[in-house]
């Protein structure tokens, strides 16, 4: 069946008033399919014409919307490093001139963020610290499965960034977290490298020093060393696994803790739920990785975006507000209000995703929308056109 108009979607609603069907709302949307010719695109004057053939209103409000990735940008030893992180922003405005038109700075624009652990970003080196951490949990909770079939890619990647979480006072356990981890290949080596360490503890050959709130087995032996009293460890089976674990939860809530307190970010207060060990290990690690999440976002808005102190605080606080409250989802997009000119150098030398301005009349009941969407993908699965780099919906 010929269809030059493109048709995607019919739709309609039923308007009802109690148990009496008054009305119906019919919704049409139709796809112009790909264009490079931006004179070809109908004009805000002919969107309102095409408004008009389905209403005849004394007065028309049209406003715009328009989405942006922003790929910004940071410089290490003089070389320009482009960000890869997905972080997104949504304009919104009125009075529309033109189609395609760059939102103005008087625009509503929300940044959106989700956390990629891409190789490009300052917190590359922690996501895989966190991947062999999830490794170790997953060998505690799934012992059937053998450690050293999960050598992880992403070690032999070199992460562009020094580590931005690196501290310089870590303790005797957490520096024997940072060797096991790039080194540790089966149970073997965890139980041999352990048992290297209580034996030692054991016949006072070492001395070692750590931080007063380390909550590790490891930590509580070396306690026990400095009174020459140490409890029997039977390092068998996923003990040594546990233990491991224990270490690297211990190191890296401290890595977290010391950037988000450093750059005043948030208060130990607020950090409780995250920090506490009352819950079982799988959920402290489900903990974590919800502070690593937000943690991606917000150095990825300071490093590459440059985000004022404001504006990190704020989405911080919204971050750690939600996650308090809401399952692990390494796919939510936290958002945050502001100002396009902090973001201006960004978006307007880049072509939007998507842009659509909607023409609107009558209220309630009566009310007409004629709208016109264009993206850089097509906008719907289920009909096919020719690839090009813009596609119009109406």
């Amino acid at each position: 069946m010929s269809d030059p108009a493109g048709t995607t979607w019919f739709g309609v609603d039923m308007i009802s008033m109690g148990n009496k069907v008054t009305g119906a709302k019919l919704y049409s949307v139709t796809c112009k399919g790909s264009t490079v010719d931006k004179k070809s695109l109908i004009t805000i004057d002919e969107l309102k014409q095409e408004h008009k053939k389905r209403h005849h209103p004394s007065s028309m409000v049209i406003k715009g919307s328009a989405r942006y990735s922003l790929f910004g940008s940071t410089v290490v030893e003089n070389t320009t490093i482009e960000s890869q992180s997905s972080v997104t922003v949504d304009f919104k405005w009125n009075h529309v001139e033109s189609i395609l038109e760059t939102p103005p700075l008087s625009s509503i624009a929300t940044l959106v963020g989700i956390g990629s652990g891409d190789m490009r970003s300052p917190m590359f080196e922690m996501f895989r610290e966190l991947e062999f951490l999830l490794v170790c949990v997953l060998h505690l909770f799934a012992p059937h499965v053998f450690l050293q079939t999960e050598k992880l890619k992403t070690e032999t990647d070199t992460p562009i960034f020094n580590s931005l979480l690196e501290r310089g006072d870590l303790d005797f356990v957490e520096q024997l977290w940072v060797r096991m981890r790039k080194s540790v290949t089966s149970y073997q080596d965890i139980g041999d490298c352990l048992r290297l360490v209580t034996e030692a503890l054991r016949h006072g050959d070492v001395k070692p020093w750590i931080h007063r709130d380390s909550n590790s087995s490891l930590s509580k032996l070396i306690l026990q060393s400095y009174h020459q009293q140490i409890d029997p460890v039977s390092l068998t089976g996923l003990t040594p696994v546990h233990m491991l674990l224990e270490m690297g939860l211990d190191k890296m809530r401290k890595d977290y803790i010391n950037y988000l307190i450093g750059e005043e970010l948030t208060t130990l207060n607020h950090l409780y739920y995250y920090l506490s060990t009352e819950v079982d290990l799988q959920e402290q690690v489900i903990r974590l990785r919800k502070l690593h999440h937000l943690l991606e976002i917000i150095v990825t808005c300071s490093t590459f975006l440059g985000l004022p102190y404001d504006r990190l605080f704020l989405l911080t606080q919204s971050c750690l507000q939600h996650y308090k409250t809401h399952p692990y989802d390494e796919d939510h997009k936290f958002k945050l209000p502001i100002k396009p000119a902090l973001i201006s150098h960004f978006y307007q030398k880049e072509h939007p995703v998507t842009w659509g301005v909607e023409v609107s009349s009558g209220h309630s009941v009566r009310e007409v929308r004629t709208s016109m969407q264009f993206s850089d993908r097509p906008l719907v699965d289920h009909v096919i056109f020719e690839t090009g780099p813009l596609y119009a919906l109406l």
